[in-house]
């Protein structure tokens, strides 16, 4: 088990960085950080909040961020227009309005259609899991924190990144659980990579969204190598309405990537096929993950593989020294022609910070010699960037001490801002 470490090189998307630069244009002008003050009666503070409030849990990667983005922006349009006498001459106000218009341009955003809303009134859509939590919040009365999401990542010998960012790396051979919770149960099943060797890769991954309410009936999905369909099992690419989207599959690239997008459960689902093996990614809400019975307690995603099936000892991989491998059971005579130099190389082309994702892919192709394993390292880490909510720990790196390869590492960002709201968004 690793520990997490933030990036180093940490990537703002387009429409986010587009949005702190407006906040932060907005907090030069806040009350307390010049001499132009706010009029009291001119309501853009509060219009500026809200707006944080809507975006502050969206992602950029997921499908439907430009819906809700969208829906944000209008409802933050509407909000200034309603300021507009009373704001008039407020710096803020105009800044704010100027920022609103090109966002909109920018993200192509209708000016007529649906706003996010305060309102507790507003019907919220039963098929969109970021408006239960709404509802949670109005009828509650009091405002609750966006829901917690969590990452789950399957790649190469098989390497496991579990919901806890714990790493390792497991035999499992067979059909396994990765997942297997009151909403959603992922299975796959992988095999011997080289003969005498204990490591094992992915061929075949199923995936079943269960039944919910009026969202979607039970949908089934699998996958095997060479065969990486864009639909479900019945031939169908969603489930539920087709107006609402509430389940559906998105092809990325023809027979090598698909991904699958659950709205009324907010989980994503990303299935890769690299070389002859396939790759998992999966980002869903912590309350939904937790959210299964005891008996359904053998889910390597939640649990991590059974420690008779853990290849890594406590996270680190053991790699040659001095042209010997360290022992590890039957595994210890890999049929690859690299060497500890020339594999280090070739991971370094396409990774260059040694973390946990770099030391898998100089495992695997010092195990198989397969040099695909190098571009499933690498997909698997920009499947952490695009999935993982939390920024600060994409990268896991080797423990030290006890013949680990590397050190715990920790960056800490001091960045200063003169605005409680932009800080806030961050």
């Amino acid at each position: 088990m690793g520990s997490a470490a933030p990036s180093r090189a940490p990537r703002a998307e387009p429409p986010l960085a587009a949005l702190r630069l407006l906040l932060a244009a907005l907090g030069l002008l806040l009350p307390g950080t010049g001499d132009c003050q706010l009029h009291t009666s001119c309501g853009i503070q509060k219009c500026t909040t809200d707006f944080v409030s809507f975006t502050s849990h969206l992602n950029a990667a997921l499908e439907d961020f430009d819906l809700e983005f969208c829906k944000a922006l209008r409802a933050y349009s509407v909000c200034t227009y309603r300021n507009s006498k009373v704001c008039r001459g407020n710096l803020v106000y105009h800044s704010a309005v100027l920022g609103i218009g090109d966002l909109m341009s920018q993200r192509n955003c209708t000016k007529d259609g649906p706003t996010s809303s305060t309102n507790p009134e507003m019907t919220h859509d039963p098929c969109n899991y970021s408006g239960h939590t709404e509802v949670r919040e109005h009828r509650g009365g009091e405002k609750t924190p966006p829901p917690t999401y969590l990452f789950c990542g399957l790649f190469g010998d098989p390497h496991l990144r579990t919901f806890k960012d714990h790493f390792q790396t497991c035999k499992v051979e067979g059909a396994w659980p990765l997942i297997d919770n009151n909403y959603l149960s992922v299975q796959v099943t992988n095999v011997p990579v080289v003969p005498g060797s204990s490591a094992t890769a992915t061929k075949k991954v199923t995936v079943i969204f269960k039944s919910y309410q009026d969202c979607t009936d039970q949908k089934v999905y699998q996958a095997m190598t060479d065969d990486l369909p864009a639909a479900f099992v019945d031939g169908t690419t969603s489930g539920g309405d087709g107006n609402t989207r509430s389940l559906h599959i998105v092809e990325k690239v023809s027979g090598k990537y698909i991904e699958m997008h659950a709205r009324y459960i907010g989980t994503t689902v990303y299935i890769r096929q690299l070389g002859h093996y396939l790759t998992l990614a999966i980002r869903m809400p912590q309350e939904l993950v937790m959210a299964y019975e005891e008996s359904q307690d053998l889910q390597l995603c939640v649990n991590g593989c059974p420690s008779s099936e853990r290849i890594d000892h406590s996270g680190h991989l053991p790699l040659p020294v001095m042209g010997k491998l360290l022992p590890w059971g039957a595994a210890a005579h890999p049929l690859s022609e690299y060497t500890l130099e020339t594999a280090t190389t070739k991971c370094h082309e396409k990774m260059l910070v040694k973390d946990i994702y770099f030391y898998s892919c100089v495992f695997d192709l010092l195990t198989t010699g397969d040099a695909n394993f190098t571009a499933a390292a690498h997909s698997a880490l920009q499947d952490v960037e695009a999935l993982h909510p939390s920024k600060e720990h994409w990268h896991i790196f080797p423990r030290s001490g006890g013949g680990g390869v590397g050190k715990d590492r920790k960056f800490f960002f001091s960045l200063g801002f003169l605005c409680l709201i932009f800080v806030a968004y961050l």
